[in-house]
């Protein structure tokens, strides 16, 4: 099978990818062009059931690819960008047949309305129609996005870094293609001269350019900044150059700089966990530098490291379609050539995926919730919470010492289980320790009070029924 049709069937459905019969009418494809020029632009693909089935245009019942061309043309306002081929393919009988492929631009400076006045806008693998103040808003959004398409005035391809581009091209298949193909294709050349998006992505001297493109890690000492002779910063790092190496050289020093926890797992055995979960802070840079407002020239990206949490700032507020409340459903991007490109690189994701991983991966860690923040209302602020406290009484030697001591052998399953909650957590209830083990809390106080009989945990309380009551191993602890 050819590796464009393959790709075609296997790919799944995402931000940038859909796929539709041709036996649907003509006018049903129109929400979807509309929604990938309102949002990054976007691929669909005509003649490809939903399940994968190849069956093209040649059967009866089908609508014509001049059709579907015809009303895009005819059923969109204004018309967006788009280019369109048609592939020879042979479809699932065997027959000679083709699909229809249609590329669609991101709109720039207006929003693209199907002829009945709705507004789609796409969000994931959906084509989502817009509210009256929604429209208003992506309008007003629109007008910040040309930045990403000015012209650089006298760069050129001797601008270029070689070995980037090359790696971009490896991953896309196009190693004989022209650089200058590529660049034009992807509207990050124009007239000969780079675009601002094309500059940020693969220039040489990008920092000559656009000044503010650079970023900045702090390191400090403690939990907040000083100043004059109580200065706290122990490492700082800038950084110059494309997006794609300041990720790599950022993600190297935010690494450096991580510490590592013990962590008691249920089974009585001992595993390292980083200070953050990497899918976390690694997304929320690479999602700082995507989305930023570039045209911003008082500030740049700066990430903070204190001692008990991680800062991620990003010049310019969020787009007006998305909110603190809705940015983990709800997708928009201010540079969509940067994000595509990037998301191409494999570094991207879909926006909304994203935030809610990294809500996710902060919960698997057993950290708080990343907490999201518009200072000023011109930037974003991302906070990335450590519980670094708690995490420090689990490593001293007092406490290792008395963990090295315990039998795990001699434990049942439950009791284990509460040791190794203690170990990481400091302390437990009744109604906690019924969650952990799914068991009543009737099971789970006869158990509590049973290792407090064996001196494996200490009770905290002034009466059998204070409401405040716990258990821990502090006590016990401090007696080994």
């Amino acid at each position: 099978m050819d590796n464009e049709l393959e790709r075609f069937i296997k790919h799944k459905e995402n931000q940038y990818f859909d796929r539709k019969s041709a036996r649907i009418k003509p006018r049903d494809i129109i929400k979807h062009i509309v929604a990938f020029a309102n949002a990054d632009g976007g691929n669909l693909v005509i003649g490809i059931e939903d399940k994968g089935e190849v069956t093209g245009f040649n059967f009866q019942g089908a609508s014509s690819p001049d059709e579907f061309i015809l009303a895009i043309n005819t059923m969109t306002k204004p018309n967006p960008v788009f280019r369109y081929k048609e592939i020879a393919i042979n479809n699932e009988s065997g027959k000679q047949d083709s699909l229809l492929i249609i590329e669609v631009e991101p709109s720039i400076n207006s929003v693209i309305f199907a002829s009945n006045d709705e507004v789609y806008l796409r969000i994931g693998d959906k084509s989502v129609r817009l509210t009256h103040d929604q429209i208003t808003n992506l309008e007003f959004d629109k007008g910040q996005r040309m930045f990403e398409d000015l012209e650089i005035v006298d760069s050129g391809l001797s601008d270029i870094d070689e070995g980037l581009m090359a790696a971009y091209k490896s991953l896309k298949r196009a190693e004989t293609i022209p650089t200058e193909t590529i660049l034009n294709g992807r509207g990050l050349m124009k007239n000969g001269n780079l675009t601002n998006a094309g500059m940020l992505l693969f220039g040489k001297n990008t920092f000559l350019h656009l000044p503010n493109s650079r970023i900045r890690f702090l390191r400090y000492d403690g939990k907040k900044s000083e100043t004059g002779k109580r200065l706290n910063i122990i490492k700082e790092f800038d950084y110059e150059g494309p997006i794609p190496m300041l990720i790599e050289k950022i993600t190297k020093d935010v690494k450096s700089q991580l510490r590592e926890f013990q962590y008691l797992k249920e089974d009585g055995k001992f595993t390292v966990i980083p200070e953050y979960p990497e899918f976390a802070w690694f997304e929320g840079i690479v999602n700082a530098l995507t989305h930023r407002d570039y045209s911003f020239k008082g500030d740049y990206v700066r990430i903070s490291m204190y001692d008990d949490r991680l800062e991620i700032f990003s010049p310019g507020a969020l787009p007006n379609v998305v909110t603190i409340e809705n940015m983990r459903h709800t997708r928009y991007a201010r540079n969509p050539r940067i994000a595509r490109t990037l998301s191409e690189f494999g570094w991207v994701k879909e926006l909304n995926e994203g935030v809610n991983r990294i809500y996710d991966e902060m919960q698997l860690s057993f950290l708080n919730d990343p907490k999201y923040s518009e200072p000023n209302k011109n930037s974003v602020l991302l906070v990335l919470e450590n519980s670094v406290t708690s995490r420090h009484l689990r490593d001293t030697d007092r406490l290792d010492e008395y963990m090295g001591n315990l039998n795990f052998d001699s434990l049942d399953r439950a009791e284990t289980a509460v040791i190794a909650y203690l170990y990481n957590y400091d302390r437990i209830t009744v109604k906690e320790t019924a969650e952990l083990l799914g068991k009543s809390t009737g099971y789970s106080r006869v158990l509590l009070r049973k290792m407090l009989q064996k001196k494996l945990v200490a009770w905290h309380g002034t009466t059998p029924k204070d409401p405040t009551q716990y258990y821990s191993l502090e006590n016990i602890v401090s007696k080994s």
